[in-house]
């Protein structure tokens, strides 16, 4: 059996009531709103993965204000010739801040939207788990302020 291990960064963006969302065609082609984020590359900080995702799905910049919630999910999955992977996602759920930068959508990745929904219209969306898993309270960590974990000297990306 493979294994597959995916370390992801995402953030919860509140601004006036709204949750700022990305859209993103669904395993069976239905678009469905997600969290933006993504997956981190080979040595990248979790916290530079989230930075560069929400701007290269959004066109946000954004600041780190908290971190609300860290959530591993497993599935084993049958794939071609009778060969399954064995597959862990774990999943890094930052608070932040739109601190720059202009809406727009993303060009040739994994998303085709970005667009601000009032919250009460979340639960009628068509969405990932994730959505709800960061939004529940009882999964938040206690909201305080987070160090930055980057090496000393590292810069921010992009810089803010």
């Amino acid at each position: 059996m493979r294994e597959n291990l995916r370390v992801a960064a995402y953030a919860v963006c509140v601004r006036d009531g709204q949750l700022l969302l990305a859209r993103s065609p669904g395993p069976d082609g239905v678009p469905e709103w997600v969290l933006p984020g993504g997956g981190m590359e080979h040595g990248e900080d979790p916290y530079d993965t989230v930075h560069r995702e929400l701007l290269e799905e959004t066109g946000y910049r954004i600041r780190v204000t908290g971190l609300l919630c860290v959530h591993s999910l497993r599935l084993v999955r049958a794939r071609r010739a009778g060969r399954r992977t064995d597959h862990q996602g774990v999943r890094i759920v930052y608070e932040g801040e739109v601190t720059g930068g202009e809406l727009r959508p993303e060009v040739g990745g994994s998303t085709d939207l970005a667009a601000w929904h009032d919250l009460d219209a979340v639960p009628r969306l068509v969405r990932v788990p994730l959505v709800d898993i960061a939004l529940r309270p009882g999964t938040w960590i206690p909201r305080t302020r987070i160090p930055d974990t980057r090496p000393p000297g590292a810069v921010p990306y992009p810089k803010t």
